[in-house]
């Protein structure tokens, strides 16, 4: 019997190198993170502001009231709950990841995706880099209107197979929702959530000095705009260079939707257009509630629920079909809604350990010791720190706003200033911190790990952030009073 020889080890040269820049897995960075959390409460002063009522019945803080108080530094077993407390706290987001893809997975069933991708394929095949400008132009003055950047989690499934099927990829998809809703609540033109409450928290006119956010608004959008067509014709003629070329998701993506130019149209049946039908009219439900309801992301739950059952039926699909239809959504976007839960953590630990308000405090006094000049920008840059563990537009502008607008008083900054600076330090860093949940759920649902966002998205966050420098910059030197 002849023996065979071992193979010979791979000589350094021929062993993978390993990268020293390559970004951690999202489970390492936030285990990180929230382990520093709990370790700043051994350090951090404990410290709280008394809570009152503020606008619309909401809960704010008295900006006067800051107290030390005695210290409760995460334990052991504080810590090993922080994720499961994270999981509990973010339920809502999680829920939600989970309804929204298993009704889309049902909807692939019935098969009136497909025919709906292909027949916009067809439509566009000539101009398909104008559908992104359009989208982008379009989600980004709903979320300026109506302030719900949230509905990047409803758009990202719906363009997904489009935009594979133009020979774009997972990360343009994502990019288009949430770069262009990003873009309109941050600027907030008439965002009841971030411009709204922050002026009201400021006690200014309503929607007052517009004229400023608009220009931002096309400013920052026409950014997003470039920087995301620039990508999709560069995959589109190269598809080797998407961040996913090697994504074994990805490849099958680009199987099952992609198609032959000489490839027959696909036919609806009876039951498919009826089902079009329902699903038409169920997003006009959807778009009511949330416009006129107030509906947030357990009622879009519920509702997709209803949606996949029911349009299902319509199209043919038996009780067991569509039950493993919503299944396998479940597992599809099972780590985006654990990263989301996963996220929530790093607060839980800080506000545990009750630092949450000293680190609001101390964010206040280290704006108050800047010159003049760079005041708004000292405000920028507290605000966007502060949104990584406050990821919630709104949650930020009950706590930071009542310290930064009387304190704008005494630093020589308008009030009107003071809000610009809050909305565009909360709304940039929303796609780019892993704590963000609706933001990690998003890219779930697209496919797209963090760390290829980020390779994708940190040029751009880097060019917004300089958009926002130069209009707080303006505002600074002009005193801007809207």
């Amino acid at each position: 019997m002849s023996q065979q020889t071992p193979p010979s080890p791979l000589s350094d040269s021929q062993k993978p190198k390993k990268s020293w820049c390559r970004i951690p897995d999202i489970y390492v960075v936030l285990f990180i993170f929230i382990g520093l959390a709990a370790i700043a409460t051994h350090f951090v002063p404990a410290g709280q502001f008394e809570r009152v009522p503020g606008p619309n019945g909401r809960i704010t803080i008295d900006p006067t009231s800051y107290e030390q108080i005695a210290a409760t530094p995460i334990g052991l077993v504080d810590f090993m709950l922080a994720i499961p407390n994270g999981l509990m706290s973010a339920g809502e987001v999680v829920f939600f990841t989970f309804m929204i893809g298993g009704m889309f997975m049902v909807l692939r069933r019935t098969g009136i995706i497909e025919i709906g991708v292909d027949k916009l394929t067809r439509r566009f095949a000539r101009q398909s880099l104008l559908t992104i400008p359009v989208l982008m132009t379009v989600f980004a003055l709903v979320a300026t209107v109506i302030g719900t950047q949230e509905l990047a989690l409803v758009y990202v499934p719906v363009i997904l197979p489009l935009m594979i099927a133009l020979r774009f990829d997972s990360v343009t998809a994502a990019a288009v929702a949430l770069c262009a809703t990003t873009v309109g609540f941050t600027t907030g033109v008439l965002n009841p959530i971030n411009t709204g409450l922050g002026q009201q928290l400021s006690d200014l006119p309503l929607y007052s000095g517009y004229g400023i956010r608009i220009m931002a608004f096309i400013a920052m959008l026409a950014a997003a705009i470039f920087f995301v067509m620039r990508y999709a014709r560069m995959v589109r003629q190269t598809p080797s260079l998407s961040l996913l070329s090697s994504d074994t998701n990805e490849s099958e993506k680009r199987t099952l939707y992609q198609h032959a130019d000489n490839s027959p149209a696909l036919i609806a049946t009876s039951r498919q257009k009826f089902a079009a039908i329902a699903t038409f009219a169920f997003f006009a439900v959807l778009v009511y509630g949330v416009l006129q309801q107030g509906w947030f992301m357990m009622e879009m739950a519920g509702l997709f629920i209803i949606m996949g059952i029911v349009v299902g039926l319509i199209a043919g699909l038996d009780t067991d079909e569509i039950c493993s239809g919503f299944n396998q959504g479940f597992r599809d976007v099972l780590v985006g809604a654990m990263i989301a839960g996963v996220a929530r953590g790093v607060a839980v630990m800080l506000e545990d350990g009750q630092i949450m308000d000293t680190l609001v405090f101390g964010l206040g006094n280290l704006v108050g010791g800047l010159p003049t000049l760079l005041s708004a920008i000292g405000m920028f840059f507290a605000q966007l720190g502060f949104n990584f563990i406050v990821p919630s537009g709104s949650g930020q502008a009950l706590v930071t706003m009542p310290l930064m607008a009387p304190l704008s008083d005494i630093i020589g900054v308008t009030r009107q200033t003071a809000v610009l600076a809050f909305q565009l330090g909360d709304g940039i860093g929303n796609i780019l911190y892993p704590t963000s949940g609706y933001f990690m759920a998003t890219l779930a649902l697209a496919g797209v790990p963090w760390q290829k966002w980020v390779k994708f998205f940190f040029p751009l966050f880097c060019v917004w952030i300089l958009i926002a420098l130069g209009f707080l910059v303006f505002a600074q030197a002009t005193q801007w009073t809207g």
